[in-house]
């Protein structure tokens, strides 16, 4: 099985150790985001994070490209990952999101996501990215995540 990373959060993130994804880490957690990915995250040679999937059959619209629900939803993916030391594994949420398709992808492609945070304030943490697939943007996007207490 995978290393493992229990974290404050409950999610355990894991770190594949064979194939394509070797080096790579994934986590579980999310029922809807394990059905819509596989999706991977990793620090580049910058330290920065990277966020990546391979398309398949089920991400397809109706024109065999990638579809831009699934587009957003790595998108969604990827803001935790890129926001992840700001939000200390604590609760959180997306609370706006904007994008902007600007290409498309066809199956079997590579789509990856990197992007910073723009400003961690106290309650909430402003992100922008890029999806690419090789050196193409797919699309921009920005968001903002609110940090929320755990409910009782």
């Amino acid at each position: 099985m995978d290393t493992g990373e229990e974290q404050a959060s409950g999610w355990v993130h894991k770190t594949v150790e064979s194939g394509e994804w070797a080096g790579w880490s994934y986590y579980n957690a999310d029922p809807f985001e394990d059905h819509a990915g596989p999706y991977y995250y990793r620090k580049d040679e910058n330290g920065q994070p990277v966020c990546a999937f391979r398309t398949e059959y089920k991400h397809m619209n109706g024109g065999n490209f990638l579809h831009g629900g699934a587009i957003m939803t790595f998108a969604d993916y990827a803001i935790f990952v890129i926001a992840r030391d700001a939000l200390q594994d604590g609760h959180s949420v997306t609370a706006s999101f904007n994008g902007d398709f600007v290409g498309s992808v066809p199956m079997g492609a590579l789509v990856e996501c990197r992007g910073e945070v723009v400003r961690n304030a106290r309650s909430m943490v402003f992100v922008r990215g890029l999806i690419t697939t090789g050196e193409d943007p797919v699309m921009s996007f920005s968001a903002i995540i609110k940090k929320t207490r755990p409910r009782s």
